[in-house]
């Protein structure tokens, strides 16, 4: 079901779809989820503006303006010819600005936790690491919940595999091609959750 709802998602976010009907049916925190994903894919005053409102409504605080510096950057890069590496940099700075924004799931996964309801919490936990981007935080996140879920630990070793093989890509598209089906298999693995006593 959560490979499904990515799917819907990504879907709704290359229609960028925010003032739909179909948009403000969603739960918060899968609305946060499209907010974040459309300022990060295209850094905008719109898309800024949008979550912005959104956490104004939802009493969350998020200091959208420190995002301003990166809007002025993409401008100025857009000017570039060949500025692939200053585009890198400048996403993974963006990346760790989104993270600071947490995902809605781990406020979930904490209640869960507290109610000793470990199941949900791991399953909780693991829906809001799908939901960062950079890679501090993902790592730190499997690490924070491997006490209470082994395979953690192995996700976060195939997660530095995959660090690894995006570092050392080419940028041709068969390349492209393979870190995308590389990273879909990690995701699918990270959500395919195993129950707290190993099994499926």
């Amino acid at each position: 079901m959560m490979l499904l709802l990515l799917r819907i998602l990504q879907l709704r976010i290359r229609a960028n779809s925010t003032r739909s009907e179909s948009f403000k049916r969603l739960p918060p925190k899968d609305q946060l989820a499209v907010l974040k994903e459309c300022l990060l894919n295209s850094p905008s005053e719109g898309n800024l503006r949008n979550l912005a409102d959104f956490a104004e409504r939802a009493s969350l605080k998020i200091d959208t303006e420190s995002y301003r510096p990166f809007l002025k950057t993409q401008l100025e890069l857009h000017k570039h010819k060949d500025a692939i590496a200053e585009d890198n940099e400048l996403y993974v700075a963006e990346a760790e600005w989104m993270d600071k924004i947490r995902p809605l799931e781990f406020e979930e996964a904490e209640k869960f936790k507290r109610d000793s309801e470990t199941q949900k919490y791991i399953e909780r936990t693991l829906e809001g690491i799908a939901r960062l981007y950079s890679d501090k935080a993902i790592l730190n996140a499997l690490s924070e919940l491997a006490p209470d879920y082994p395979h953690a630990n192995e996700l976060a070793e195939s997660y530095k595999l995959l660090m690894q093989a995006r570092d050392e890509s080419s940028a041709d598209d068969k390349a492209l091609e393979n870190l995308r089906k590389q990273k879909e298999a990690w995701e699918e693995d990270l959500l395919n959750v195993r129950l707290v006593d190993g099994r499926k």
